[in-house]
């Protein structure tokens, strides 16, 4: 199973790392493959242009972003048809109506890889030796699938929603098919998603630590704010009802003088009682002086 190559996923780059497991050694880079998207933007361009570049369908396709390639990493299948031209390789629907692909269907087996796509996400599906594997990067190494399983996985795939297309063509020999035909792999256990581990995949322990420590300090700082504007709140309601007793009392002591002083609000009248809100900023106002 070391003997084979196997890119681990990194951002969006699962075309490349599709490619790379079909071909079995790291021969596309994310610059080459985005060569080539770029290449296939200018072909259509060219097409939509001869319809007229003053038409409102060519200034609508300028405005758009590209199809084939974006700065994520994401490549289309044209990309990836277009990188396995160099190699003398196609790619065939494996629901079509091809001969190849209702051959495929009848027994899976007999050919020698399969690419499959759902939504922004690449896999190959690849012979080695005699034994096919699932190369998804998105597992931490190669999962070994048996010939009885190979059909009714690709079913799976295609009930999942999966784009499937047939390999056709020769594929370049690697150094596994031949250890592989020799002594065949043994999987005990099945390689688990990247996404299972304790840390995500493209993520290290301390960015992880650095994350947790950050939601802690989060929490204890809602709480502190919390917990100062309980002691605000409390404090502000005892001032008050202190300010309301006090005025009551004035108010049946006539002719006595008040036991504090406070400046009375200029838009209050002896002709009319205090409002709530002039009541409680001059009972903040006290708070303060007698602190």
């Amino acid at each position: 199973m070391e003997a084979i190559f196997h890119e681990k996923q990194e951002g969006s780059l699962c075309a490349q790392h599709c490619l790379n497991a079909l071909l079995q050694a790291p021969y596309f880079t994310a610059v080459e493959l985005a060569t080539l998207g770029r290449q296939i933007d200018e072909e259509e361009r060219s097409q939509m242009a001869e319809g007229g570049v003053q038409s409102e369908d060519y200034r609508r396709f300028l405005q758009q972003p590209s199809g084939n390639v974006d700065d994520s990493g994401y490549f289309s299948v044209q990309v990836i048809a277009s990188a396995l031209k160099v190699w003398g390789l196609d790619l065939v629907p494996y629901s079509s109506q091809n001969p190849l692909a209702e051959a495929a269907r009848n027994d899976p087996i007999q050919q020698s890889a399969y690419i499959c796509n759902f939504r922004d996400h690449w896999l190959t599906i690849r012979k080695i030796g005699n034994q096919w594997f699932n190369l998804n990067s998105l597992l931490v190494g190669p999962e070994l699938i048996s010939d009885t399983y190979l059909a009714l996985f690709l079913a799976q795939l295609q009930d999942g929603g999966y784009s499937i297309f047939i390999v056709d063509g020769k594929l370049p020999e690697c150094t596994a098919d031949a250890l592989l035909r020799l002594s065949p792999a043994v999987q005990r256990e099945k390689p688990r998603l990247i996404s299972e581990l304790k840390a995500p995949y493209g993520v290290s322990q301390e960015e992880d630590e650095d994350k947790a420590l950050n939601d802690a300090l989060t929490r204890t700082l809602a709480e502190s704010i919390q917990m100062e504007d309980d002691c605000l709140q409390a404090a502000l309601s005892m001032s008050l009802n202190e300010f309301q007793s006090a005025s009551s009392s004035r108010n049946l002591s006539s002719g006595s003088t008040a036991n504090y002083q406070y400046e009375q609000p200029t838009t209050a009248t002896p002709d009319r009682e205090m409002s709530e809100q002039e009541m409680l900023e001059a009972a903040i106002k006290m708070s303060m002086e007698t602190s």
